[in-house]
C-alpha cells in the first residue's frame, strides 16, 4: 500500500508577486533577503540580524516545521517572492485561533525593510486575505497590531480590514504586556 503524505502547497500570484510556502530550494534567496536588510528603522522592524546560525540544514528543518504546522492546521507560513527575479521580499503567515463554529484566524506580515515603499505589503496582504478565506476556510481574520505601529495599521486599513478594539495587555513582548489594536475582516 502506498501512503500519500499531505503537503501544504498553496500557491497564489498577483501582478508582481508569488505567494507560496517556502521550499528547500529557496535557501539562497531567503538568506539574501534577510542579509540585505538595512539596520532597524523603528522598534517594530527587526532590521539586519545575525544569520550565522541559519545554515542550509537549519533552513531545511524550518521548511519541514512549516509543513508540520500547516498540516496540523496550527499555522500557515508563506514566502513572498518577486515574479521577475525570484527575490525573497518577506513573509505572511496565518495562525488558526479557533475552528469549530468560528473559523477564526490571525494574519501577520513582514516585508524586508530594504523593499519598503514599493507597494509589496499591500499587494501581498490583499492576496493573502483571499488565500485565508478561499483556501484556508477562515470566516474571520484578525491582525493584532501594536498601538504605535502606524505603518502596519495603515496597511490593514488599506486592504479593507476594520478597526474593532484595543486589547489591553494583550501580547507579551518588549519586556512586558503590550496593548494591541485589533483589525478584522470577515469572509462575507
Amino acid at each position: 500500500m502506498k501512503i500519500v503524505e499531505k503537503t501544504f502547497d498553496i500557491v497564489s500570484e498577483t501582478d508582481r508577486l508569488i505567494i507560496r510556502p517556502l521550499e528547500k530550494s529557496d535557501y539562497e534567496s531567503w538568506l539574501d533577503g534577510f542579509e540585505s536588510r538595512k539596520p532597524s528603522q523603528h522598534r517594530h522592524d527587526e532590521g539586519k540580524r545575525d544569520m550565522s546560525n541559519c545554515t542550509k540544514d537549519w533552513f531545511h528543518d524550518l521548511v519541514d516545521k512549516h509543513q508540520e504546522l500547516a498540516i496540523s492546521d496550527t499555522a500557515f507560513v508563506f514566502g513572498l517572492f518577486r515574479k521577475t527575479d525570484g527575490v525573497h521580499l518577506g513573509m505572511v503567515d496565518f495562525s488558526t485561533l479557533v475552528r469549530d463554529n468560528f473559523q477564526w484566524g490571525r494574519i501577520g506580515y513582514s516585508i524586508h525593510n530594504h523593499q519598503w515603499r514599493n507597494g509589496y505589503g499591500q499587494e501581498a496582504v490583499e492576496e493573502a486575505l483571499e488565500i485565508g478565506f478561499k483556501h484556508l476556510n477562515y470566516h474571520r481574520i484578525e491582525a493584532h497590531i501594536n498601538v504605535d505601529n502606524e505603518a502596519s495599521f495603515q496597511l490593514a486599513e488599506r486592504v479593507g480590514m476594520e478597526y474593532e478594539c484595543t486589547r489591553k495587555g494583550f501580547i507579551y513582548e518588549f519586556g512586558g504586556w503590550t496593548d494591541n489594536l485589533v483589525y478584522f475582516k470577515n469572509s462575507i
